[in-house]
């Protein structure tokens, strides 16, 4: 196991994950799309246990999108950081584009293609869940 890196845009929120992630997917819902300003975002999911903020914890704001749903964010430039399910409180899912470091694994699904960009073809061959 390796340290992996990652940080948000303006630097000011930098963090470790001490280990592996677990599986990555790209989330298609409206949800992710809207908090990403993309056709979809990219997560690996992390043991809390294994990550840290190594500084700007003092910069991270949330927003509790769905009634079971937490996001983080910088609150400096607007980074999305973490995706978390309440019920779900010793893992939580970190956004791919954050990483410095090669995280180590590669989405293996897409998720939500039921509510997909209407603009955006999904043309590579992994699965496609609705």
């Amino acid at each position: 196991m390796s340290m992996i890196r990652g940080s948000c845009l303006c630097g000011a929120v930098k963090y470790e994950v001490d280990g592996s992630l677990g599986g990555a997917v790209n989330c298609h819902c409206s949800m992710c799309r809207k908090a990403h300003g993309a056709a979809f975002a990219s997560y690996a999911r992390v043991d809390k246990k294994a990550f840290a903020f190594v500084s700007g914890a003092d910069r991270i704001s949330s927003y509790q999108s769905s009634a079971d749903v937490i996001r983080t964010f910088c609150s400096r430039c607007g980074s999305t950081l973490q995706f978390m399910r309440l019920t779900r409180p010793d893992t939580f899912w970190i956004a791919l584009g954050t990483m410095d470091d090669d995280p180590g694994v590669r989405p293996e699904r897409h998720i939500y293609v039921d509510s997909k960009a209407p603009w955006f073809d999904i043309t590579d061959g992994l699965e496609q869940r609705a």
